[in-house]
Formats: structure tokens, sequence, C-alpha cells
């Protein structure tokens, strides 16, 4: 019997894995907002290497805010720094609420999370590291109740 039950959560624990696998994931990353006030100094930063300079890739933000943030949108400052230092900078509003106030995304309990299609189908025309720098743009120093940002590349097929 207890032999079973081993083989049972074995199958369970591989079929989970096998699932859970991304082949289209580049690079993800997302950094908690401390005490889930982002103060509008607070700039989070992620550095991307890239040595692929020919693949396709869509690039997407990562929002994580609970139920109590009080804007239906969320204004971002963005800028890529290629490893050349050539900078790029863009502002992008990003809607997490509808018309009637019903948040976007997919909910578990009180945290909603939004992953949103920032950049789609680019090239990194340089091989090396790749600096994000994301900063709230909401016109407020402590923006609250955002939970975590982050980003997130895809290769596309």
């Amino acid at each position: 019997m207890l032999i079973r039950a081993y083989k049972t959560t074995c199958f369970f624990i591989l079929l989970f894995v096998a699932f859970s696998c991304d082949n289209s994931r580049y690079f993800e990353e997302n950094k908690q907002i401390a005490g889930s006030v982002w103060n509008r100094n607070n700039i989070v930063s992620f550095k991307v290497p890239v040595t692929d300079t020919h693949s396709v890739n869509n690039v997407y933000l990562n929002i994580r805010h609970n139920g109590l943030y009080e804007k239906s949108n969320l204004y971002l400052f963005i800028n890529i720094i290629a490893p050349n230092g050539n900078k790029l900078r863009d502002t992008v509003n990003c809607l997490l609420a509808n018309d009637k106030g019903k948040w976007l995304g997919s909910g578990l309990g009180d945290i909603y999370s939004n992953q949103l299609l920032y950049k789609k189908d680019i090239t990194f025309p340089i091989a090396g590291d790749y600096t994000f720098e994301i900063e709230q743009a909401m016109r407020m120093d402590n923006l609250k109740n955002v939970e975590d940002i982050g980003i997130r590349i895809e290769k596309v097929k």
C-alpha cells in the first residue's frame, strides 16, 4: 500500500513538472514592492543577459496589486538601456480595471495579477546585458497597494 501511494505521488509530481515547463520564456523576474508602497524614487531594475540577437521576442510587464489599489490604471516610465549605453524611454499606461471597476487579470483572494504586452516582435540588436528600469509615474510620492512588478520576455515561435 505504501509503495502504491509513493508511485501515485511521484506520478503527480512528474505530471506537474511536465506541464510547468515553459519553452517560450526567455527571461522572467518579479520584484516585491516593500510594504506594498511604491515610492516614486524607487526605480525597479532588471538586468537581462542577451546572447541571441536574431530571435524575435515579446516583452511583458507583470503587475500584482491588491484589491485596495485606488486607481483603475498604473502609469509607468520604462527605460531600456542597451549594452552600448543607448537608452529608450517609454511612458506606458497599464489598465488594471474595466469601466465598471472590475479588476482585470487573474485573482487569487485579494491579489490580482496582470501580464500586459509591452513590446511586440522585437529583437535585441547587440549581445550583452540590457537593463530594464521601471518607475511608477502616478504623480504621487507613495503609491499604495502595489505588491510586485516584473518583466517577462518570451521568444516568438
